[in-house]
């Protein structure tokens, strides 16, 4: 986990400067990652040896060198969506990068091709909040050397999939949601109608 949070602050850091029309070497980004990965161990009260350590920053570099090279960077991360299901339960999802017009996409720093399920029901929250976007995942393998990029288009949800996912958001929305006054929300929204019979879940789509 620490990794993980040292190599999303390290590609967010760098995406920022990007936008801003600048050229930060990664030495000086490995130099934050590193501080961000010494105060996640250090909030977890565990401690690596120096070879350990300095593999895993090795690591951070090298995913910092394939994000520079790929197509999503510099992009930005969109504005936090709400699937919101029989206007009673809602679910946030925001994906990592979008275009801005037609594409969102996903990164992950290990290789999640084919997607597990997690990973797959993350994704596809992510396709039903952004209905009209092509999704993307980007893979950059950090346990490769050099890290391998792989690059998935992801094919929408079936109304299947969709009727599952959302029955099951909604189920547990309803059970441990936490009560929020919906006109005090913030969108954008993606409406969804479900409706529960004969043990299935039927989908009005957006």
């Amino acid at each position: 986990m620490a990794e993980g949070r040292a190599i999303d602050a390290a590609v967010s850091r760098l995406g920022h400067l990007m936008r801003q029309g600048r050229t930060p070497t990664v030495t000086s980004i490995r130099a934050e990652a590193e501080a961000t990965f010494s105060d996640a161990l250090d909030g977890a009260g565990v401690d690596v040896v120096p070879a350990v350590r300095e593999g895993i920053l090795t690591q951070v570099t090298a995913v910092l060198k394939a994000y520079r090279r790929s197509e999503i960077a510099g992009l930005p991360r969109p504005k936090t969506r709400v699937i919101l299901i029989n206007n009673e339960v809602g679910v946030y999802a925001q994906p990592d990068f979008w275009d801005g017009r037609g594409r969102i996409y996903e990164m992950k720093s290990y290789l999640a091709v084919p997607p597990k399920p997690d990973v797959g029901l993350q994704l596809r929250l992510f396709q039903l909040a952004f209905p009209r976007f092509e999704s993307v995942l980007i893979c950059f393998d950090r346990h490769t050397q050099p890290v391998e990029t792989t690059r998935m288009i992801l094919p929408p949800p079936t109304r299947e999939e969709r009727a599952a996912d959302l029955g099951r958001a909604y189920s547990l929305g309803i059970r441990f949601g936490q009560n929020k006054v919906l006109e005090y929300l913030e969108g954008p929204f993606e409406h969804y109608a479900v409706t529960s019979g004969a043990g299935a879940s039927e989908v009005t789509p957006p």
